[in-house]
C-alpha cells in the first residue's frame, strides 16, 4: 500500500478512465487510486472494475446512486482515504487537463512544507491549453474575484488538482463543507488557510479535455460566485 491516494471523481468517462488509471500506475513513484462513480450510466464503473482484477492492492472503487455533485464525491473520498490512513491525499480529473506527471511535485511541495500544494494555472501567467477564450477569462477573473472578497492570497482559486496532507482533512470539519462545485474547491482552500495551515501553489498547465463532456454549467458557475460571499460573510462568526 502506498501513502498516497489520488481521488478521480467520475460521471461519463468511459473514454477517459482506464487510460489515466494506467498513466497513474506508470509513474516512478507509487500512488493508489480511489474512483468515486456518481453512477455512470456509459459503464465507467464497469471498466474500473475490470482493472481492479489486474491492479487489485492499488485500484479502489466507491459507487454511489446518482450524480450528487463534485464536491459531494471529494468528501466521501476524503472520509474513505483517512480510514485507510493515507497520508497524502489527491483530488485530480479524470479527463488529463491534470497532467498526471505533476502528482509527484504536488507531493514534493507537501513534503518540503507545505500541507496543502496547489496545481496553479495562474501562479505563473496563464497556463491553459484548448480553452476557449471567453472560458480563460472567466477562470482568470473568478479567482481574481475570490482573491478580492476573501483576502486570500491564492492565485488559483478553483484548481481542482490538489494535494492535501492528512492533517488537513483531519482538522477540516467535512461534514460542514456545503459547496458541490467550483465553490467547494474554493471553500476548501479558504478553510486551509483559515486553520492556519501552509496552502502553496504549484506551477502546472492544465490542457482541456479532449475527451468525455465538460461537467460545466451555468448552476455551478452561480454557487461559486455568491457562494464567496456567504463564505466571507460567515468566516467572521466562525471559530477556526
Amino acid at each position: 500500500m502506498s501513502d498516497s491516494l489520488v481521488i478521480i471523481p467520475t460521471f461519463n468517462e468511459k473514454e477517459n478512465i482506464e487510460k489515466i488509471i494506467r498513466k497513474v500506475f506508470s509513474l516512478e513513484q507509487d500512488f493508489d487510486i480511489l474512483v468515486v462513480d456518481d453512477g455512470s450510466p456509459d459503464g465507467t464503473a464497469d471498466i474500473v472494475k475490470r482493472l481492479i482484477i489486474e491492479y487489485s492492492s492499488r485500484l479502489h472503487i466507491e459507487e454511489r446512486k446518482g450524480k450528487l455533485g463534485l464536491g459531494t464525491a471529494y468528501i466521501h473520498g476524503f472520509k474513505w482515504a483517512l480510514a485507510q490512513d493515507y497520508e497524502f491525499i489527491f483530488e485530480m480529473d479524470a479527463d488529463f487537463s491534470h497532467n498526471p506527471d505533476d502528482l509527484i511535485r504536488l507531493k514534493d511541495a507537501c513534503l518540503n512544507g507545505a500541507d496543502m500544494a496547489i496545481g496553479s494555472r495562474y501562479i505563473k501567467g496563464v497556463n491553459v491549453v484548448n480553452w476557449p477564450m471567453n472560458r480563460v477569462l472567466m477562470s482568470y477573473f473568478a479567482s481574481v474575484y475570490v482573491r478580492m472578497i476573501m483576502r486570500i492570497d491564492i492565485q488559483d482559486a478553483t484548481a481542482g488538482f490538489v494535494c492535501f496532507r492528512r492533517k488537513v482533512l483531519q482538522t477540516i470539519p467535512l461534514d460542514k463543507i456545503k459547496f458541490v462545485g467550483y465553490a467547494f474547491q474554493i471553500e476548501m482552500k479558504f478553510t486551509a488557510i483559515k486553520y492556519g495551515f501552509n496552502v502553496v501553489e504549484v506551477p502546472i498547465i492544465f490542457t482541456d479535455r479532449t475527451e468525455g463532456v465538460s461537467k460545466m454549467s451555468p448552476r455551478i458557475f452561480r454557487e461559486a460566485f455568491f457562494g464567496v460571499i456567504q463564505l466571507k460573510w460567515e468566516s467572521f462568526f466562525r471559530k477556526y
